[in-house]
């Protein structure tokens, strides 16, 4: 009897965790001692009334 190999569920490029980086929220991004023009555009958007967000990796958490 084969076994079936079963795939993984694709995951939408916004979802998927940078190598090395970590994901912070905007509320992270708002109080960085160094921020950064990824960091402020996204901090911009989630202020937006019914925005969602997980997040934006962290170039400064990058290992």
């Amino acid at each position: 009897m084969a076994k079936s190999k079963s795939k993984k569920p694709a995951q939408a490029k916004s979802e998927k965790v940078h190598k090395g980086m970590r994901l912070v929220t905007s509320e992270v991004c708002e109080v960085c001692k160094k921020p950064c023009a990824q960091g402020m555009a996204y901090a911009a958007r989630m202020r937006e009334p019914g925005a969602v967000g997980k997040g934006v990796p962290c170039i400064l958490t990058k290992g």
